[in-house]
């Protein structure tokens, strides 16, 4: 299911223009894995980087918005995630898991992070004191998450085109 990939209007206030360029992000990462084989999903196409596969990177990102939004900014518990485990690189791992599952576990931690944002100000600040970026505002979080993604889909334009020729952005 594609999903709509539309910037936010050019007037519309701050929390409506950074929700939707992270929802934009959110579209690209699903929009450049449509159509792939399981096989090319778990593919690295870049030697030097052997976890750096699509299906990869929708798992990261998944934990990543599990990281922020739940662990960093409402102090819930790490121990599901697997960025907060001693195996490096484990939340990049795909072993066991279909590309659709992996994109249908983004989505929702997606819709649970969206839950988040819209129960709290831009100003209000995490609770987590274990880690600095714990007090970081969620204004903060949404631009880091924008910044983060976006780099992300930018990794899944080029594994996208190594794998199959795929081009396109938007």
């Amino acid at each position: 299911m594609s999903l709509p990939r539309v910037r936010p209007d050019f007037e519309a206030d701050e929390r409506t223009q950074l929700v939707g360029w992270l929802e934009m992000q959110r579209a690209l990462i699903h929009w450049k894995c449509e159509g792939l084989s399981e096989e090319d999903a778990r593919r690295a196409p870049l030697p030097s980087s052997p976890v750096m596969t699509m299906a990869g990177l929708v798992r990261h990102l998944r934990w990543v918005e599990h990281c922020w939004f739940e662990v960093l900014f409402l102090d819930r518990p790490t121990t599901d995630n697997p960025q907060f485990s001693e195996i490096d690189d484990a939340e990049w791992t795909t072993e066991g898991f279909t590309l659709a599952g992996l994109l249908e576990d983004y989505r929702r931690q997606c819709a649970v992070s969206d839950e988040i944002v819209a129960k709290h100000a831009l100003e209000d600040v995490g609770q987590n004191r274990d880690f600095g970026s714990g007090r970081a505002n969620l204004r903060w979080i949404l631009l880091h998450m924008i910044e983060e993604t976006a780099r992300h889909a930018g990794h899944a334009d080029t594994v996208r085109e190594l794998l199959d020729g795929s081009t396109g952005y938007y």
